[in-house]
């Protein structure tokens, strides 16, 4: 039997649960962008409105057009901007950096049921331990250049 070296670098259950949270905010940041661009179809449909794909005896008005096409991009937008918070969330509780950021975006998950309520909860629970909060104070500050 070989004689291995024990590892020094033993994980406390705490370690092992925001690595999982960095994790699982990586999928569901994913799937949030995907989802995210369905409103696409909004868009593609406001955009046909306004070539007069849609004409008949009575036409949509103009601003119909533009309402699907303003709303469908703010959508798709505003659910690519949580996907890229909640990707860089779980960047940082890997990292043990900026818990106050990885709490905020927490609890904006808590709004996007299922799969977001569920992982914000987790992670609002495990974010408020003692030992994890001493996990991030424990961090050093580093440079921007580590982003």
């Amino acid at each position: 039997m070989p004689d291995w070296p024990a590892e020094e670098t033993h994980m406390t259950q705490d370690e092992e649960h925001l690595d999982l949270l960095g994790i699982f905010h990586y999928v569901v940041g994913g799937v949030t962008a995907m989802f995210s661009c369905i409103p696409f179809i909004h868009v593609g449909i406001g955009i046909a409105m306004l070539y007069g794909k849609f004409d008949g005896p009575n036409p949509p008005p103009a601003l119909i057009a533009w309402l699907f096409i303003v709303l469908g991009s703010f959508f798709i937008l505003f659910g690519w901007i949580i996907a890229a918070f909640m990707i860089l969330a779980g960047r940082r509780l890997r990292q043990r950096r900026s818990r106050t950021f990885c709490f905020i975006v927490a609890c904006v998950e808590c709004l996007l049921m299922p799969f977001g309520t569920v992982l914000g909860v987790f992670a609002i629970i495990v974010l408020n331990k003692a030992p994890v909060q001493q996990l991030f104070r424990a961090k050093k500050p580093t440079l921007p250049s580590d982003l």
